[in-house]
């Protein structure tokens, strides 16, 4: 899934990507308001962690700008900003959260899955499809009870099928939810993961559909 991170401070904003990253986010990490406000594609984003104190405006305005543009992506706001008052205008204005600097970050982890998870509109944490399970908070996958070993991109792959089961998935969708904007991109990777996934869960489990794309099989 990929996250949008808004943070100008260098050293906060790489450490946190890092951690995302392993955590199975693809992380695009803007640093100012004018970077962030027109951000492409946000309908494909599966949230956005917000600080307010930019350096070229308030990110509580960018926040209002998203809203009454009509996004509905989950915005959780991470700020140093602690006092109540701020929490009331944040939620207020639109965020779906609201995280007062330092924190742990396995509590921001868990703040985002929920987040995430209350975006889909998912009745549970568990995503299934036959005799597949997956936890996207324990990041575990199970295949008839069974775990699998599956690396962070095969997990974030499975991840996605199992979202949309039963729908065509193009390699442009899965280059877009498994690498950040900036991140080099390779269809013949995508290929190599699929490949290294159906070994994993059955080879007919994911169907190749010529000329569109990818389709897991219920």
């Amino acid at each position: 899934m990929r996250i949008v991170l808004v943070e100008d401070d260098d050293e906060l904003g790489r450490r946190l990507s890092e951690r995302l990253n392993k955590a199975g986010f693809a992380v695009d990490w803007v640093q100012s308001v004018a970077a962030a406000r027109d951000w492409p594609d946000l309908k494909l984003t599966a949230a956005i962690i917000l600080d307010l104190g930019l350096p070229d405006g308030d990110g509580l305005d960018l926040l209002r700008h998203w809203r009454a543009q009509g996004e509905i992506v989950p915005i959780l706001i991470l700020t140093a900003r602690g006092n109540w008052r701020d929490k009331v205008e944040g939620l207020n204005s639109g965020a779906d959260d609201f995280v007062v600097k330092p924190v742990r970050f396995e509590e921001l982890l868990a703040r985002l899955h929920a987040l995430t998870r209350r975006g889909r509109s998912e009745g549970g944490t568990y995503l299934t499809s036959g005799n597949l399970t997956l936890d996207p908070v324990a990041r575990t996958a199970t295949l008839d009870g069974l775990a699998l070993d599956l690396s962070r991109k095969e997990f974030a792959l499975l991840h996605l099928f199992l979202r949309r089961t039963g729908h065509i998935i193009g390699q442009d969708d899965i280059l877009e939810q498994l690498y950040a904007l900036e991140a080099e991109r390779d269809r013949n990777a995508v290929e190599a993961h699929v490949s290294r996934l159906r070994r994993k869960i059955g080879r007919d489990r994911i169907r190749t559909v010529r000329g569109l794309g990818y389709r897991l099989e219920s």
